[in-house]
């Protein structure tokens, strides 16, 4: 293609809103543009690379004999309500009325869809397994779209979903969509992990994965040991404890002979942070006392000070729908007491006690009495240990879980996610199938996801340096740039030219850049662009000698026309 008949639109500076390396830089090398918030156009370039990933994507999905369909994006609300979803979703579903007062959603993600279709179109085990996939615009109305393509309402994502008699048929289909994302991420050249993940609004009865990019400005935590292969996000993430329930009475009978509480003076001290300030004490010396609402009802969830509540955990532990912090009032309805001053001692609501808090022989907790706490509370003895759970999240340094060694918590963006979602979605909208004696069965269900569109992102956060984006040959727009530094010498056009008639003629992705600009504009663009090779034809082109120079590489070097187009035929076939 001849850059002077495309629409690309390169920035000097990129918007100030523009919060990520990634963000900024596909704005500037002309691949995206904002429409509204979190909607995006994407430009010529910005459309080839998205291709380019939906094919790999493709590809490897049909090796594994995943059929492709294409689903409606405009779904009937009666389907979101049937599954549960229509309210767990909350705001993010985009919904709306046709003209005759029907309710409809946008689809976020297709399992009421599938599911429907299923239910209509397999009714034998005969029929099994079977997996089917889309490539398809997801919308979800996020709170705060931000990161460019990194949290959009409007997306590009693939969805597939497999359908098995057993949980063993299950396990071999997520084993193989697992292996089929290992290698999709790896041909995108990703620097990722498959880490161990919640299952979200998604829901489900098993395993699931997520795969994440590394990245610093990842919106997930993961916790990874750097021996084994435990990776799992940080709403996942378990350790290794000493804590033993069996052991608990031995320490709590210990704890017996030990002082009892007493009366600690702390006047407008409210924070651990605070609390480590006026005390003098470190801060897992504390007992966090956080009164959270679930279901509506109060409950005083207990934490050392040094350590956070993962919402997450306490969510899947007590089967809690909807878990939040309380407000100001019901916290000085249930303690007596102002926010900062909440304590274990005499509370009359469930305690759901972390298992390190288990460990402590005394802490210093809320007294229940504002602006003051008490020293020396010990587990076991001054408050009840009942539930005893593992509710916070992991720490740096934390104890893998399958080893011991000591975890390091990394940043990562979520681009793919595998889910076991057993009889979640078939049970609830009645998708059945006959097994080989003629009874019902509930399909077996798992569903898998990835952002294509958000791979742009994580590739571009990853391969990029100060001048531009450094595209793997597998996503580049166009695997060579043929610039002339003037188009008005006709020996520089003309060996260009004949060097981009020879290499489109063997089906190799060219750019021509033939606009009459100053070499320096030219290499500019060139580099914001990021396409892996690029051929300068400068005043050597009358001994038909190029300069040629990798993107990714700091040194150009000249070379023979022959030789470059020896050289870029290597070069595709690795």
């Amino acid at each position: 293609m001849r850059q002077s008949r495309m629409l690309i639109p390169t920035l000097r500076e990129a918007p100030a809103d523009a919060e990520t390396q990634s963000h900024r830089l596909l704005l500037r090398g002309g691949y995206i543009r904002q429409l509204a918030s979190g909607v995006y156009t994407y430009l010529p370039l910005g459309w080839r690379v998205l291709q380019k990933a939906a094919a790999i994507v493709r590809e490897e999905m049909n090796l594994t004999d995943a059929q492709e369909l294409l689903m409606p994006a405009m779904q009937p609300a009666e389907l979101w309500r049937q599954s549960g979803r229509y309210e767990v979703y909350g705001p993010e579903l985009v919904r709306l009325e046709d003209r005759h007062g029907r309710e409809f959603a946008l689809g976020p993600t297709h399992e009421e869809v599938i599911t429907s279709l299923m239910k209509d179109e397999i009714n034998s085990y005969r029929q099994l397994p079977m997996t089917l996939y889309q490539i398809q615009t997801k919308f979800r109305d996020e709170r705060r779209p931000r990161f460019g393509l990194l949290r959009g309402r409007e997306f590009l994502m693939k969805d597939a979903y497999s359908f098995d008699t057993d949980w063993n048929g299950l396990d071999t289909s997520y084993w193989s969509m697992h292996a089929a994302y290992t290698r999709i991420f790896t041909r995108c050249g990703l620097d990722f992990r498959s880490v161990q993940a919640d299952a979200g609004a998604i829901g489900g009865e098993g395993e699931t994965h997520e795969f994440m990019a590394l990245a610093e400005i990842g919106e997930d935590t993961i916790a990874v040991c750097p021996v084994g292969d435990y990776a799992a996000n940080l709403e996942k993430a378990e350790y290794q404890t000493s804590y033993q329930p069996e052991h608990l009475g031995t320490r709590i009978s210990r704890r017996a002979n030990l002082p009892a509480p007493h009366l600690l003076a702390t006047p407008g001290v409210h924070s651990i942070d605070e609390l480590v300030t006026f005390t003098e004490q470190e801060a897992g010396n504390f007992i966090k006392t956080l009164i959270y609402l679930m279901d509506g009802n109060p409950v005083a969830v207990l934490v050392r000070g040094d350590h956070e509540v993962n919402e997450i955990k306490l969510k899947n532990h007590t089967g809690a729908e909807t878990v939040q912090l309380a407000d100001a009032a019901t916290v000085l309805q249930v303690t007596g007491a102002e926010v900062g001053f909440a304590g274990p001692v005499g509370l009359s609501i469930p305690l759901l006690v972390d298992q390190e808090v288990g460990l402590m022989d005394t802490g210093i907790t809320g007294a229940n009495q504002s602006d003051y706490h008490l020293s020396g509370v010990r587990p076991g003895i001054d408050f009840a240990l009942d539930t005893v759970l593992d509710l916070r999240n992991v720490t740096l340094g934390d104890p893998c879980p399958h080893c011991g060694s000591e975890m390091n918590l990394v940043r990562g963006i979520e681009v793919g996610h595998v889910f076991k979602l057993g009889t979640k979605y078939s049970e609830a909208l009645g998708a059945v199938y006959s097994d080989a004696s003629g009874q019902e069965q509930n399909l077996i269900m798992g569903c898998y996801g990835i952002g294509v569109s958000r791979i742009l992102s994580a590739v571009a956060e990853q391969h990029h340096d100060q001048n531009g984006i450094l595209w793997p040959a597998s996503l580049a727009p166009y695997q060579v740039h043929i610039v002339p530094l003037s188009i008005k010498d006709e020996t520089q056009m003309g060996l260009a030219d004949e060097l981009y008639e020879k290499l489109t003629s063997q089906g190799i992705e060219v750019l021509l850049d033939d606009r009459d600009e100053r070499p320096g504009v030219k290499f500019k663009d060139s580099d914001l662009i990021g396409i892996p090779i690029r051929i300068v034809i400068g005043k050597l082109a009358k001994d038909r000698q190029v300069e040629w120079k990798e993107r990714h590489k700091a040194e150009a070097e000249v070379l023979e026309l022959e030789a470059a187009l020896s050289r870029i035929t290597e070069h595709q076939l690795k």
